[in-house]
């Protein structure tokens, strides 16, 4: 085993890393808009009866009122107190764009808004086109300068119960709380509880090869700590589970963005999905709750509204920092972006935190690399050993399977030892792939000249062309015991093969590829020297 079959072995990797991508976004499309289907015709989580769910025009807002802090800037409908839109002001849309990235937005033809009510006997959410009319008292709220916190309350008053709906937005954070606080003057005892979801019109994610992506639900619970469902899954089957201690999350989420319902430790809860429509749903119903006639009661759950910060989320809510999806190579991909991370604090530059961790990575994998290429130069060596050995045996392959094995025993060779630093070097490779693809903070981030976003493509094909090179001295650099044309040939398309393939990808994993390639060669060069010396070396 040399090492240009080593870079085989990585084109295989490689190509069947990208078609396992493909495979799981076939697994989770994001349907074409449905015909809208009367309610009686859909399996109906637990409370579809209390909630009509016509996918209708919503009644006219009486006022729509603006929230402002440092990170965002919401829209509030005062008919039902929906957020409607959602501007994250510290993203911008598109690189070097003035707008802000919208999260959350009400237009036609495509609908995301986090909708919450209550519902129930004495519920006053009666339908998607009858609800209350909040008052507010001012049309815009704003958090000023030396202010932590801005509480927004809605008040409503029907038949002697009193509501106050009030959302609470805090300095530098993407979480809102959303309480109701209700008073009961009725004479009667009064019941209902809280439902709160995400509503958003059923589109195709896009995604492609080399860089898909997923837009869609995802749920956790006491049992399962983090699942995708998708549009397709609900419109298969509409969820329904209890969460018993009240722990979980219902989401909605897409590249780099996720928005969220919490539960405020409400066991009982029950966690649904449906789609009506062109529309999906997926949302959090609270237990009911009993108010006698002079008492009052609280309800609350928290919306989580912004990128995938991952530990900023992790203290909203548990598991939620996993809508941050490193895939089966998780183990990996976390500390790696850890790693990232930290390195990045210390030199300001992604760029240059994606070199010095290719440095790292590297160099802690040398003693391996170092056997590797011993155990090539040996392998060399045997070559006419192994050579008069296959003419004295023949076809006997059994045979001379086990003269071999014979053979690197006694000559201490392992004959896969060049195999185990590839072998080890793709799953790091893939994990990166993972945590570069899943970090915001590397959205719009760049690194030098034309890199203005490690997270796109290079626009300009520089990278992966020096990449390319760089692996074309590599085999150049490497004496080869294959002798056939034919893997010949394969051998020398690998370069452009891997070249073609990397056009594509993120400039940031290019970087990593490219520099781990440049170490490549300085290890190559340093080992052989040695070997030579050692009369291991020759070509």
């Amino acid at each position: 085993m040399d090492s240009q079959r080593n870079i085989l072995l990585i084109a295989l990797a490689l190509v069947s890393f990208m078609l396992f991508n493909q495979w799981q976004a076939a697994k989770n499309p994001a349907p074409a808009a449905q015909q809208a289907q009367s309610s009686s015709t859909l399996p109906a989580p637990s409370f579809a009866d209390e909630l009509d769910p016509a996918p209708g025009q919503q009644a006219a807002s009486a006022k729509t009122i603006t929230v402002t802090t440092d990170v965002l800037t919401l829209s509030i409908d005062t008919v039902g107190g929906d957020v409607i839109t959602a501007n994250l002001n510290e993203y911008a849309a598109e690189l070097e764009s003035e707008e802000t990235f919208v999260l959350l937005q009400n237009e036609q033809g495509h609908q995301f808004i986090a909708q919450s009510g209550l519902v129930g006997p004495q519920g006053i959410d009666l339908s998607s086109t009858n609800r209350p009319a909040y008052s507010v008292s001012a049309d815009s709220f704003n958090l000023a300068d030396g202010q932590d916190e801005v509480r927004i309350p809605l008040t409503y008053q029907a038949n002697g119960l009193e509501y106050t709906k009030t959302f609470i937005v805090k300095r530098g954070s993407y979480a809102i709380d959303v309480e109701y606080d209700v008073v009961n003057k009725s004479g009667n005892n009064a019941t209902f509880g809280m439902y709160a979801h995400l509503r958003q019109s059923v589109v195709d994610a896009g995604g492609s090869l080399t860089m898909p992506t997923y837009r869609g639900g995802a749920y956790s619970t006491e049992d399962t700590r983090y699942k995708k469902y998708s549009f397709d899954d609900m419109q298969d089957r509409n969820l329904s589970l209890n969460l018993a201690n009240g722990q979980g999350w219902a989401a909605m989420i897409q590249h780099y963005f996720a928005t969220a319902w919490i539960p405020r430790n409400e066991p009982g809860t029950n966690l649904y999905t449906r789609v009506i429509g062109n529309l999906g749903d997926i949302g959090v119903r609270m237990p009911n709750k009993t108010i006698a006639d002079g008492d009052s009661a609280n309800f609350k759950a928290t919306l989580w509204v912004g990128p995938k910060l991952q530990s900023d989320m992790a203290e909203v809510a548990p598991n939620l920092d996993l809508v941050v999806d490193y895939g089966w190579l998780w183990f990996i991909a976390k500390p790696l972006h850890t790693l990232l991370s930290f390195i990045q604090g210390i030199v300001s530059n992604w760029g240059i935190a994606i070199i010095c961790l290719t440095f790292i990575v590297r160099g802690a994998m040398y003693p391996l690399t170092k056997a590797q290429y011993t155990s090539m130069a040996k392998m060399r060596m045997l070559q006419p050993k192994l050579q008069a050995m296959r003419e004295r045996i023949g076809d006997d392959r059994q045979r001379m399977s086990q003269e071999m094995m014979e053979l690197y025993k006694k000559e201490k060779v392992n004959p896969l030892g060049g195999c185990l630093p590839i072998l080890l070097q793709m799953p790091i490779f893939i994990a990166l792939y993972w945590a570069l693809m899943e970090s915001v903070e590397l959205r719009h981030s760049p690194f030098f000249g034309w890199i203005t976003d490690l997270s796109a493509q290079d626009p300009y094909y520089i990278l992966p062309l020096l990449m390319g090179a760089s692996m074309f001295l590599i085999q150049k650099m490497s004496p080869t015991t294959v002798t056939d044309p034919m893997q010949q040939k394969i051998m020398t398309f690998m370069p452009v093969m891997f070249t073609f393939f990397f056009l594509f990808f993120p400039s940031g994993l290019v970087l990593y590829w490219l520099v781990s390639n440049i170490v490549t060669l300085i290890q190559q060069t340093l080992i052989y020297k040695a070997l030579e010396k050692k009369g291991l070396h020759s070509k």
